[in-house]
């Protein structure tokens, strides 16, 4: 793939992205039917080299669908699944005491634990206590794994793929925020219409039985990574996502004199850091070049606002009382923060003409 450096991306990378993308989508719906936009979210966080987690009652194939991406993509894949009895050192791996039988000196090796693949499904993350959780947070991050002091590097690419089940809260132990803050994307599962859980039926028979070409390999994706990042945005467009965000940041004034929208003063406790501003921007830019676009829009700012706010945001009681979700707020936002922001100077003139 050919990209232009700074001044953007030659129409021949966009093509082959889009070439790839397509090629992708087919050969995951040989298995998955219908969860269009679910499949685009996954692939898009991929591209962006960014982590999800992804929300769904049972039945939904959430398991399967992170499987078959895995197995499109020609990479090391890991499953883990996460029960209250589970250890970091069943995720990370462990020392173990060796000998060796010619010298009959012992010394401790590292056996490498489930991490080390290319894509990890953490299946039910929120089913295992918080210090095995947050033997995540390291890997997720900084791609690496300490133990007893060595430090140990994951393979490249590496994506942390989870699961969550909403419905059941006995035995769980929800992520805390710095945890979901790693994750790019939030991505709700809804249940399939009826046309396509008839289709599902009808393939019961068949299940097992597709035959999975993969599409990418581990060149091919980091060669699709770079042509991502050097999609250009231009600055109002990464001003309109930085107004969105800090909108969300009910103890700070607002920007411009801009007025924040009423329900995310009455509803919020706890707004979006600096990490969901650069993923919005960089989800902006994959979702521009997968449509074929050569620039970001505002549009394509608004497409991903969802999946990369609504695990950012913290509800207050009141929200709760009355039934307020994360996503009824960035629906305000989007609808009651302007897209072209004011220069100082339109400011001042406003200021004069309400005086």
């Amino acid at each position: 793939m050919s990209e232009t450096g700074e001044t953007g991306v030659l129409p021949e990378a966009i093509r082959e992205v889009q070439t790839a993308f397509a090629r992708l989508k087919e050969e995951i719906h040989k298995v998955i039917v219908g969860q269009d936009a679910v499949v685009d979210q996954m692939l898009t966080a991929i591209f962006c080299r960014g982590h999800v987690v992804v929300v769904g009652v049972p039945g939904l194939a959430k398991t399967l669908l992170i499987s078959t991406i895995a197995r499109t993509l020609s990479l090391d894949f890991s499953r883990i699944q996460f029960t209250p009895d589970l250890m970091p050192s069943d995720i990370t791996g462990t020392e173990v005491i060796q000998e060796d039988k010619a010298s009959g000196t012992r010394a401790l090796k590292f056996v490498k634990g489930p991490i080390f693949a290319n894509v990890i499904l953490a299946d039910e993350i929120n089913r295992t206590p918080p210090k095995t959780q947050a033997a995540l947070l390291e890997a997720m991050q900084e791609r690496q794994v300490t133990v007893g002091g060595q430090r140990y590097p994951l393979p490249e690419p590496f994506f942390v793929l989870a699961t969550q089940n909403p419905i059941e809260q006995e035995g769980t132990y929800p992520l805390p925020e710095a945890q979901l803050d790693r994750f790019m994307f939030m991505i709700h599962i809804g249940y399939p219409t009826a046309s396509e859980e008839m289709e599902i039926i009808r393939r019961q028979a068949a299940r097992g039985s597709e035959t999975i070409t993969p599409v990418l390999d581990e060149g091919g994706i980091k060669r699709v990574q770079g042509v991502v990042r050097t999609m250009p945005a231009a600055d109002h467009i990464i001003a309109y996502a930085l107004r969105l965000v800090r909108a969300t940041r009910i103890k700070e004034e607002m920007d411009l004199g801009l007025a924040r929208p009423k329900k995310i003063s009455e509803y919020l406790a706890w707004g979006a850091g600096p990490r969901a501003s650069e993923n919005l921007v960089l989800a902006a830019k994959a979702t521009a070049l997968l449509a074929g676009a050569t620039h970001v829009t505002p549009a394509h700012v608004r497409q991903v606002a969802k999946p990369v706010l609504r695990h950012r945001l913290l509800v207050n009681f009141n929200a709760e009382a009355d039934q307020v979700t994360t996503d009824d707020l960035i629906d305000s936002l989007l609808e009651e923060v302007p897209v072209e922001g004011l220069t100082e100077a339109d400011r001042k003139k406003m200021d004069e003409v309400l005086r």
